[in-house]
């Protein structure tokens, strides 16, 4: 079940690291192969999308995930899920609490909320390496689903950068896909951006 972890793994370092990281330079040169990693209901598109990634340099990652000017898809889920948008609401916490019960610790030297896209898709991807699969069935249904498709819908038509309109939609299609596969219920919720 560790192979489940390798698309989330991949994505959410993505989502995480700006595009010139070696670590993102290192995952991009495998693009190619990304469409056989996963079970996906359509491999071409994802292989379509895949070939069409091109580093976008660190300006885009900036604007987009750092809140250089103003952001057009913030990549926190209290922002959508606090009628204020505040970063840190009570989505946040409780978040952070279910990390905690699961031991899992953001261990950065930024302060920053746990509930960033990126590092929960990593989060996603530890518990299911550990073999967690409730607490992973959790994430999603809890804490990821119930804002990641309407942060997604916004970063597909952002206006900066066509790399990370194509992640986001490779991102949709890959939690789309094993929300059916698996069987999710996202918990709804009330969406204030």
């Amino acid at each position: 079940m560790q192979d489940l972890a390798v698309i989330p793994r991949i994505l959410g370092a993505l989502f995480y690291w700006p595009p010139e990281s070696d670590s993102v330079q290192r995952l991009l040169s495998s693009a190619g192969e990304w469409s056989q990693l996963y079970s996906w209901s359509d491999p071409q598109a994802v292989q379509t999308l895949c070939s069409g990634l091109i580093s976008p340099g660190n300006y885009p990652f900036s604007v987009l995930f750092e809140g250089q000017g103003t952001m057009e898809a913030p990549p926190w889920g209290s922002v959508y899920q606090d009628k204020d948008n505040l970063l840190m609401g009570v989505s946040a916490v409780q978040y952070h609490q279910f990390l905690l019960e699961n031991g899992l610790a953001l261990d950065s030297p930024v302060n920053e909320p746990d509930d960033q896209f990126g590092l929960m898709l990593l989060a996603m991807a530890a518990l299911l390496e550990q073999e967690k699969f409730a607490a992973a069935t959790t994430l999603l249904e809890q804490h990821l689903l119930p804002w990641a498709y309407r942060y997604l819908e916004r970063l597909q038509r952002n206006s900066v950068s066509d790399f990370y309109a194509r992640l986001a939609t490779l991102a949709e299609m890959f939690l789309r896909d094993l929300q059916t596969q698996a069987d999710l219920t996202p918990a709804s919720r009330k969406l204030w951006f």
